[in-house]
């Protein structure tokens, strides 16, 4: 982009599509979301405090610290996590306090030893503008076409790496020297 399109406000940003609970209208990740240009939808369809890119199948669901009673074993919080990740099949779980502690690690690990096993990631988040950001990154990476980018990209770093290993190198050394030695000149003592 060129510094005349900068100051023309002409952007190639990624815009997209979130479905998000009506229970967080008022967050101000929505605010956040909207300021960005992407188009917001408000539904009682989904889980309460989910967010939901349609067109990158990711979902996430915050969870404020403050709010998790102080019995972690609460029944309430682990069926609601449970329903989000039957419904949704690239869950993430938004973890956020301003700062961790004692508590939050405990939660974390809770929900990881219960989930174990699961499609459903945690992440810890500090504050809504960081929450936002992670959330667009990820069901950015995710969506088409970016998706077929990112894999395609990938794949051209593993042939570099497998083209400049080591180890292949070795292999293509060895496989030069059996074909160099004579076949049917060995006779096997007797």
């Amino acid at each position: 982009m060129t510094m005349a399109d900068q100051q023309k406000g002409i952007s190639n940003s990624w815009q997209t599509t979130v479905i998000v609970s009506t229970s967080l209208q008022n967050h101000e990740s929505a605010r956040l979301l909207s300021a960005q240009q992407h188009r917001v939808r408000f539904s009682d369809g989904v889980a309460s405090g989910a967010f939901v890119f349609p067109l990158s199948g990711s979902a996430f669901m915050l969870v404020v610290s403050q709010e998790i009673p102080e019995p972690l074993e609460n029944a309430d919080l682990y069926e609601k996590i449970q329903k989000f990740v039957q419904v949704h099949r690239n869950c993430f779980l938004l973890l956020q306090a301003p700062m961790f502690g004692k508590k939050e690690w405990d939660v974390m690990a809770a929900v990881q030893t219960r989930f174990f096993g699961s499609n459903l990631r945690i992440l810890p988040v500090h504050c809504n503008a960081n929450m936002v950001k992670g959330m667009l990154t990820l069901a950015k990476a995710t969506s088409k076409p970016h998706v077929d980018t990112v894999r395609d990209r990938m794949s051209l770093v593993r042939a570099h790496l497998i083209e400049r290993s080591p180890v292949w190198e070795l292999l293509r050394d060895i496989q030069t020297q059996m074909l160099a030695v004579p076949t049917g000149s060995w006779t096997p003592g007797v």
